[in-house]
């Protein structure tokens, strides 16, 4: 069974929503001298897709060698005007898969690039579930009130010797579609990574690709679920977990585990959402807390178990991300920044979200019942012609 590499004297820096994590970004593009990488699902047209886009271009035009991989069904929507600047101002752009992909059941059609990562002069690196798009910018999400929350999501900025172990992740995904494309990877300028360490904090970088990967994520998470003595948080945007893992939530719980899901209460995608709450019934049942993120778009995918364990990073519990599309995360073993990430959790559950009770929810109307279901039955259908149940058990 593959484990987690842990790699000690690193610095790690929780960031919350854009409002921290641009900045951040920005401030790490703007020091670079030699090289850039930046992968994300979504690059938006919007102010804070111009805000790293002139970032990336100022760094292009000292020099730095700079390579921006994005999705392309998830960035389908960005314009080729856009696109053809950032590659004119010297900025290597490279689409992951095909831009006008229509959803299909082809498992080739189905395999994003899903994690957000970035690497500068081998030195900083970023992983988190934040995409580059305004925290504000949801359309069709109601929000009431006069301003917008912005979404809520994290990712993480680090220093160290993990930050190698990103840099040859993003590396060697650039040289492979490099190849795809036709292009010439090898007259790129790569920078041998930096192995100082400014801190003490232990950590892991993890991915889910289609070969040597499939399950690390998926395995780290059932790994710390076991071991849990105390209490397990975890915050997901689209959850919806196969039987192993159902199973390691309901054992904890019932071992005595304090188990907490922090979960999508709007509605963005509504067969998932109904499919997800097909599930909730079980998880109460079990003495599983289960709290709904209301105050705006919850795109977090975050856990803390036991106050020491956390992870942090693109990967939802679903079939999608835990079968299909690439991601990254990271684990990290700090006591502190476990307190850091569970406090603002709890804060969110306090004063942003509605506890689901057993009784309320057993008393829920027959039309919710049935729309549950129905979209339960879906799922489990569409993940089987997807080719899912073949290879793991989303049923």
């Amino acid at each position: 069974m593959r484990g987690e590499r842990f790699v000690s004297g690193n610095a790690i820096r929780l960031l919350k929503n854009g409002d921290s994590y641009f900045p951040s970004l920005e401030a790490a593009l703007d020091s670079a001298a030699h090289e850039i990488f930046l992968e994300t699902y979504i690059f938006e047209q919007d102010s804070a897709g111009v805000r790293i886009g002139e970032a990336l271009i100022r760094a292009a035009k000292r020099g730095a060698s700079v390579h921006l991989m994005i999705d392309g069904f998830g960035s389908r929507k960005l314009s080729e005007a856009f696109v053809e600047t950032l590659g004119n101002a010297g900025v290597h752009v490279l689409f992951f898969g095909q831009r006008t992909s229509p959803w299909t059941l082809r498992r080739s059609r189905l395999r994003r690039l899903h994690r957000k990562l970035a690497v500068i002069d081998g030195k900083i690196g970023f992983v988190g579930g934040i995409n580059v798009i305004d925290d504000r910018n949801i359309p069709g999400i109601p929000i009431k009130g006069g301003s917008i929350p912005p979404r809520f999501d994290y990712a993480v900025e680090i220093r160290g010797p993990l930050v190698s172990d990103i840099h040859r992740s993003v590396r060697n995904l650039w040289i492979l579609r490099a190849w795809i494309h036709l292009r010439k990877p090898w007259k790129e300028k790569f920078i041998p990574s930096n192995h100082e360490k400014p801190g003490d904090q232990v950590a892991a970088f993890l991915v889910r690709d289609n070969l040597r990967h499939r399950r690390d994520i998926e395995l780290a998470y059932l790994r710390a679920i076991a071991s849990a003595e105390r209490e397990i948080i975890i915050a997901n945007a689209y959850f919806f977990p196969g039987l192993s893992f159902r199973h390691a939530l309901v054992d904890a719980a019932s071992r005595g585990v304090r188990v907490v899901l922090l979960l999508q209460g709007k509605v963005e995608y509504l067969l998932l959402h109904y499919a997800t709450r097909a599930l909730y019934g079980k998880f109460l049942d079990s003495g599983i807390e289960i709290h709904e993120y209301h105050r705006s778009l919850m795109h977090a995918k975050v856990a803390v178990i036991d106050g020491r364990w956390t992870t942090v990073g693109s990967s939802n519990i679903d079939p999608f991300s835990l079968l299909l599309a690439r991601e990254a995360n990271v684990v990290i073993r700090d006591e502190p920044f476990a307190l850091d990430l569970r406090q603002s959790l709890l804060d969110a559950i306090a004063n942003d979200s509605s506890r689901l009770l057993p009784d309320s929810w057993a008393r829920q109307p027959i039309t919710t019942r049935f729309m549950t279901w129905l979209s339960y039955g879906l799922i489990r259908f569409l993940t089987g012609m997807a080719g899912y149940g073949r290879d793991h058990e989303f049923r």
